[in-house]
């Protein structure tokens, strides 16, 4: 059985696709299939979770998409998200640290925090 959180998982790995971005399991990554690479459910450090989609460009990390069932409420989760982007190991490459880029997707609606906005917010 499909569960909501699966579904929507797989409507973000099929937009990731349609946008270029090569989506990878954590057991199974290439960081040079692509330019853009999303590796799910990734280990960050201790105290800091899983990222559902831990996003590299060029080789490097540069954000994080946290996956919510559809129907879900976005707005409160970029606390989450901003968690995820301060918990990338200190021995993987990272475009800035912590990472800019985060988002939270149901697959239907998407919000996004441009870490290097002078405010960053939710959009």
């Amino acid at each position: 059985m499909t569960t909501p959180e699966k579904q929507a998982r797989a409507e973000i790995d099929r937009l990731l696709q349609a946008a270029g971005w090569a989506v990878q399991s954590i057991d199974a990554v290439n960081l040079h299939a692509a330019r853009g690479v999303a590796i799910r459910e990734f280990p960050l450090n201790p105290g800091h979770g899983f990222a559902d989609y831990l996003l590299y460009i060029d080789g490097k990390a540069c954000g994080v998409v946290e996956a919510k069932k559809q129907g879900a409420t976005l707005t409160g989760v970029e606390i989450q998200s901003a968690r995820y982007a301060q918990g990338l190991p200190a021995s993987l490459p990272a475009w800035q640290r912590p990472l800019p880029f985060l988002y939270e997707s149901t697959g239907i609606e998407t919000h996004f925090t441009q870490g290097l906005d002078p405010a960053p917010r939710a959009r």
